[in-house]
């Protein structure tokens, strides 16, 4: 629920998940968020947010906190056997700047990662993959993943940066998954087993997301979403031009 510019993070996802053409969306919370998730998204006095009016959201509560693969599992039930979307909600992207309906055109009969080609000192922050045969420019089969490999064990510098498209096989493999890094149930882990049995792809994004996840990014997001606002961005780009010439 941290704001950037002048909504709240979860919600710049949603909208991201709506334009691709989801009508249900899963919000994964820890204890006690449930309720904030209900008043803002399905508040009965003030009706549906603009965008958002065919579009029903859910808040599933993780109990524990017990990594990113145990948050995907939460949704098993929710979700059934039906291909869904996963979005961070740490990860936004740049304005015009959608990748699920790429992931969804790139799609086959398994899952689809995105990725993006990253820099060395990443290596121990994100998951990689195992790339494969490139299907064109920008999909590539996915034979296995590791999770902040480092720089000796890194397979490739091809990273998952927090957009997913799976299929229910993702639950199947989450099942079989032992505490990984940092003693978690871990998303690389689950697609690692998906890549070695031939059912993922990775779709190379055009851009970059931004990472609100870090103080730095978070400043990152605020100012491109705020400068590209159709309200008020042209008066918020001449301040930043003002700003930035007087130091």
């Amino acid at each position: 629920m941290l704001p950037i510019v002048d909504r709240p993070a979860i919600q710049w996802v949603v909208e991201e998940a709506a334009r691709a053409g989801a009508r249900e969306i899963f919000v994964i919370v820890d204890p006690g968020v449930g309720v904030l998730i209900e008043r803002h998204f399905n508040s009965q006095e003030e009706g549906p947010l603009a965008g958002l009016e065919h579009v029903n959201v859910h808040p599933i509560v993780q109990d524990v906190p017990r990594g990113l693969g145990d948050a995907v599992r939460t949704a098993a039930t929710a979700v059934g056997n039906q291909p869904f979307f996963t979005l961070l909600v740490d990860n936004l992207v740049f304005p015009d700047g959608d990748v699920l309906p790429g992931m969804a055109a790139a799609a086959e009969a398994g899952s689809v990662v995105c990725l993006r080609e990253l820099g060395t000192e990443f290596l121990a922050r994100y998951g990689f993959i195992v790339p494969g045969e490139w299907r064109n420019e920008q999909v590539v089969e996915v034979l296995g993943a590791i999770e902040k490999p480092g720089v000796e064990a890194a397979p490739s510098k091809l990273g998952l940066i927090g957009r997913y498209l799976f299929t229910g096989k993702i639950f199947e493999a989450l099942d079989h998954v032992e505490p990984g890094v940092g003693g978690e149930i871990q998303l690389t882990d689950a697609i690692h087993t998906v890549g070695e049995a031939g059912n993922c792809l990775g779709y190379v994004a055009a851009d970059d997301l931004l990472d609100s996840g870090t103080p730095s990014g978070y400043l990152e997001a605020s100012t491109i979403l705020g400068a590209a606002h159709p309200d008020f961005g042209a008066r918020y780009r001449a301040f930043v031009t003002e700003f930035t010439e007087g130091l």
